[in-house]
C-alpha cells in the first residue's frame, strides 16, 4: 500500500509528466523494447536451432560494434535534416549528396589531380554550392523545398552517374591521414570503434547545444514555427534556411566520403534512397514535419531505432525485404502516439 502510493506520487510528479511530455520519451521507450525484444528472440533462436547458435547474439560485442559501424553515417545525414525540418523544409537531394561528394573526391585523387585532402575539400565545397542553391531556390523565388531538392537530386545523381560512366571508383590505395583521421578504428575492450561515430557524437553535442542553448536555436525555431512572427521580431528566417540547407549538403557530403573510405568504394549510386529513411529517421524521434519543433537526441534515437531494427529483424530471420514493412508501421505507431502526448498536455490531463 505505502509502495503504491509513493509510485502515485511520483507519476503524479511535474517532473514525470514533463519526461513523458517530450518528445524524446517514446522513441526511447521504443528502442528499450526493441533490444529486450531481439535479445530474447535471438536467444530463444539460438536454444532452439543449434545452427544458429554460432552466430553472435544480440548483445554480443560483434554485434554492437556492427550496429556502431553504420550508425554514424545516416546519423551524420539525420542531424543536418532534423535542423532544416525543425525550420520547415526539406532536403530530398540529401542521398544524391552523399553519393556524389565521394564521387568527386575519388576522381580527383585517382585522376591524379590532386592530393586526397585537397580533393575532400573540393567536394566538401561542392556540397556548399549544392545547399546555397537549393536555399537561394527556396527562399529567393519562392519555390517549395520539395520541388526545388527533387531537382537538385537529379542533377547530382546524374552527374554522379555522367563523372563515372555509371562504375564505382577505385578507392583502396589511397595512403593519406586523411583515411584515419575520418575513419580510423581502435579498440575498447572486445569492441571495435571508428572514428566516425566519435565524430558523429561531437557533431550530436555541437549541434544539440545550437538548437536548445543558443540564439541561432531560436532562429531556427522561430523560422519554423511562425516565419511572419518571427520576421516581425527581426528574425532573418531566409538567410537561416539558406545556412540550413548549406549543413543539411555539408554533412549528408562528409557522411558520404566517410562510408566510402570505410568500405573502400564509391559507387555513384550510393545513398539512394536514403533521403526517405533519414525523413523517418527524424520524424520518429520526434520533429514535427510541419516545423517549429525539433530535437537532435530525438533523432539520435530514431537512428538508433531504425538501424537496430534492421539488424535485428536480419537476425531473427525476417526476409531483409520486409524492413520497408516495419519502418512503416514505426512511423505511423510513432506519429500516432506523439499526437496522443501532445493532446493530452495540451488539455492539461
Amino acid at each position: 500500500m505505502q509502495s503504491s502510493s509513493r509510485l502515485q506520487r511520483l507519476t503524479s510528479a511535474p517532473a514525470f509528466k514533463r519526461f513523458v511530455a517530450a518528445p524524446e520519451f517514446g522513441p526511447l521507450v521504443l528502442l528499450l523494447v526493441e533490444i529486450i525484444v531481439f535479445s530474447f528472440l535471438t536467444s530463444r533462436r539460438a536454444s532452439v536451432d543449434p545452427f544458429f547458435s554460432i552466430f553472435p547474439s544480440f548483445l554480443s560485442s560483434t554485434n554492437i560494434t556492427n550496429l556502431m559501424t553504420f550508425i554514424p553515417e545516416l546519423g551524420m545525414i539525420a542531424l543536418g535534416m532534423t535542423m532544416l525540418m525543425t525550420a520547415g523544409e526539406f532536403d530530398l537531394s540529401v542521398g544524391s549528396t552523399f553519393g556524389l561528394s565521394a564521387i568527386i573526391m575519388w576522381t580527383f585523387y585517382n585522376a591524379g589531380l590532386t592530393s586526397l585532402e585537397v580533393g575532400f575539400l573540393v567536394a566538401m565545397l561542392i556540397s556548399i554550392a549544392i545547399g546555397f542553391v537549393n536555399g537561394w531556390f527556396v527562399t529567393r523565388l519562392r519555390i517549395p523545398s520539395f520541388l526545388v531538392t527533387l531537382g537538385m537530386l537529379l542533377i547530382a545523381r546524374g552527374a554522379a552517374l555522367y563523372i563515372t560512366d555509371g562504375f564505382p571508383q577505385r578507392t583502396w590505395s589511397a595512403e593519406s591521414p586523411l583515411v584515419d583521421v575520418l575513419v580510423g578504428e581502435f579498440r575498447v575492450g572486445d569492441l571495435r570503434i571508428f572514428t566516425s561515430l566519435l565524430w558523429f557524437i561531437l557533431f550530436v553535442v555541437v549541434l544539440h547545444y545550437v538548437l536548445v542553448h543558443s540564439k541561432a536555436g531560436n532562429w531556427i525555431l522561430a523560422s519554423g514555427g511562425n516565419p511572419m512572427a518571427a520576421i516581425a521580431r527581426g528574425v532573418k528566417v531566409g538567410r537561416t534556411k539558406v545556412w540550413l540547407f548549406i549543413l543539411s549538403a555539408v554533412m549528408s557530403a562528409y557522411a558520404g566520403i566517410t562510408s566510402s573510405i570505410r568500405v573502400s568504394a564509391a559507387n555513384p549510386n550510393s545513398g539512394d534512397g536514403y533521403e526517405l529513411e533519414v525523413i523517418a529517421m527524424v520524424v520518429i524521434g520526434g520533429t514535427a514535419l510541419t516545423g517549429g519543433r525539433g530535437s537532435i537526441l530525438g533523432t539520435v534515437l530514431g537512428v538508433l531505432i531504425l538501424r537496430v531494427m534492421r539488424n535485428g529483424i536480419v537476425m531473427v530471420g525476417v526476409p531483409g525485404l520486409a524492413y520497408k514493412i516495419f519502418i512503416g508501421a514505426i512511423i505511423l505507431g510513432m506519429m500516432a502516439l506523439h499526437s496522443t502526448l501532445e493532446r493530452r498536455t495540451g488539455n492539461g490531463r
